[in-house]
């Protein structure tokens, strides 16, 4: 089922009913909490006379749908066809995500089979490489589609070496430390010398080892100011054009996709492969699922993003778990996590990204 189209005035209306949503009642909660969990069982409207049959409380039918109005009046639920059973809208999920959801320990089977898959990984790949089993694991435990993005800024250097290829053209080769070698081309001053290539190559070998892009290019910044004369201009520019073309300049993100194929699977109506549709083509775009997960990255712990609360899945109606996790020196450097229907297994998701996302913190600080 689709989710109701975004309403512009919907984070408007989360602040001033949240009052209301405070002093809901034990009978409204516990309708609402039903309503919620068929839902994200089945994807299906739920209706008075079933809720009146498995509530652990005795109300009839009647006294069901009285509470059921109120709850569609806080627009916490809706009905999405006339005379059907109701269904949690954003804003319900929402309220049920932030007060209600119970979240438990990961079982020890599913910690166990993360951190040895990870662990595998990491002993014979790149973080690259990591970080794409990471997202294909938790696609297939999730059902969703894994999702990571990182920084290229990351990766420990090990060499950097430029040739020349054209008057105004140089290679510069960037190799890290686990083995994953990175090819760009940089402009160059035309009658840059070559003794000048050299020069600024071993000017960063000197410098990089074992450092980030981030780290040196502050280094080199601080000694610039320090020791100008150290480098010659010509040879400052090229250091410089080297270190902006490996940071990316505006491409410096990494994104990997996991697992597009289980959004295809349990579909029940043409509207919901118009979702899906919807949702590939903003992955292909990249930028909007960066920008989200950007998003994840401003504050410790795990992030949920429902539907219209973000301009991604503003149409698509879906939703994404997410975790950031970071480097040796505690600065987050990346998100995973995962995106699927709006009706996510929230309680078992959000541990295991939470869990998936510690495991690889742990990898990238050599513990």
């Amino acid at each position: 089922m689709v989710m109701p189209a975004h309403d512009p005035t919907f984070p408007e209306r989360l602040s001033l009913d949240h009052s209301a949503l405070a002093r809901l009642n034990e009978r409204s909660r516990e309708i609402f909490r039903h309503v919620v969990d068929s839902y994200l069982t089945t994807g299906d409207p739920v209706g008075s006379r079933h809720l009146s049959r498995v509530l652990p409380m005795t109300l009839s039918p009647a006294s069901v749908r009285n509470v059921m109005q109120d709850l569609e009046e806080l627009g916490l639920i809706y009905a999405p066809h006339t005379s059907a059973g109701r269904m949690p809208t954003e804003l319900g999920l929402r309220f049920f995500v932030d007060a209600m959801l119970e979240i438990g320990d990961l079982p020890l089977a599913e910690r166990t089979r993360i951190e040895a898959q990870v662990k595998a990984a990491s002993r014979h790949q790149t973080l690259e490489g990591v970080l794409t089993e990471a997202s294909t694991m938790l696609s297939g435990l999730s059902r969703g589609a894994g999702v990571v993005v990182t920084t290229k800024d990351n990766a420990r250097l090990k060499h950097v070496e430029f040739v020349q290829l054209e008057p105004e053209r140089a290679l510069a080769v960037l190799v890290s430390e686990d083995g994953s070698v990175e090819n760009r081309i940089v402009a160059i001053p035309r009658g840059l010398p070559s003794s000048a290539l050299v020069e600024a190559g071993n000017y960063l070998n000197a410098r990089i080892r074992g450092r980030t892009l981030s780290e040196v290019r502050g280094e080199i910044e601080h000694a610039r100011n320090s020791a100008q004369a150290e480098l010659d201009e010509l040879t400052a520019r090229l250091v410089d054009a080297g270190l902006a073309s490996w940071a990316g300049m505006g491409d410096s993100s990494q994104l990997i996709v996991r697992g597009q194929a289980n959004l295809l699977e349990d579909l029940r109506a043409v509207e919901d492969l118009e979702r899906i549709r919807l949702l590939f083509a903003d992955l292909e775009t990249k930028k909007d699922v960066m920008d989200l997960l950007s998003r994840a990255e401003q504050g410790e712990g795990v992030r949920i993003f429902i539907g219209s609360e973000n301009k991604l899945f503003s149409l698509s109606g879906s939703s994404m778990i997410a975790a950031p996790f970071c480097d040796p020196a505690q600065r987050i450097v990346g998100v995973l996590g995962v995106i699927g229907p709006t009706r996510l297994n929230y309680a078992r998701i959000v541990p295991m990204v939470d869990y998936t996302a510690k495991v690889i913190a742990r990898i990238m600080q050599g513990k």
